[in-house]
């Protein structure tokens, strides 16, 4: 199967796996699933990195390099993901996570996520 995986669980993943559900965990150990990640979770992590706040020290370039590293597969942000957030109902406020769930409808693939509310977009969110 292929996953986006929201940038919460990306960063789990990376520096705290134990924070990860057993679904999640079985989802991105599995190695025939293809696992994905946005360049809008880059984005995210660089502007929280460039905020300076004591609670989150991850290196956006290093994160990055790891993702490439495990196999993660990116995908940039186009244009037409861009439009697809426009097309959202308003469920959900945050720029990055509509971003992404716009993505996974485009891309036809599955957004995992932690975030309840955005499994109220559909099919194309699993919640984990």
């Amino acid at each position: 199967m292929k996953f986006l995986v929201d940038t919460h669980l990306l960063i789990w993943a990376a520096t705290d796996p134990d924070k990860l559900s057993a679904t999640a965990k079985s989802y991105i150990a599995e190695e025939s699933n293809q696992l994905f990640f946005s360049s809008a979770s880059i984005w995210e992590t660089s502007i929280k990195a460039g905020l300076g706040k004591s609670n989150f020290t991850l290196n956006p370039s290093l994160f990055y390099k790891s993702l490439l590293k495990n196999h993660y597969i990116e995908i940039k942000v186009s244009s037409l993901h861009t439009i697809g957030v426009s097309k959202l109902p308003q469920i959900h406020r945050d720029p990055f996570d509509r971003l992404l769930v716009a993505t996974a409808g485009w891309e036809n693939i599955t957004l995992l996520t932690n975030d309840s509310r955005l499994s109220s977009y559909g099919s194309s969110v699993e919640l984990v």
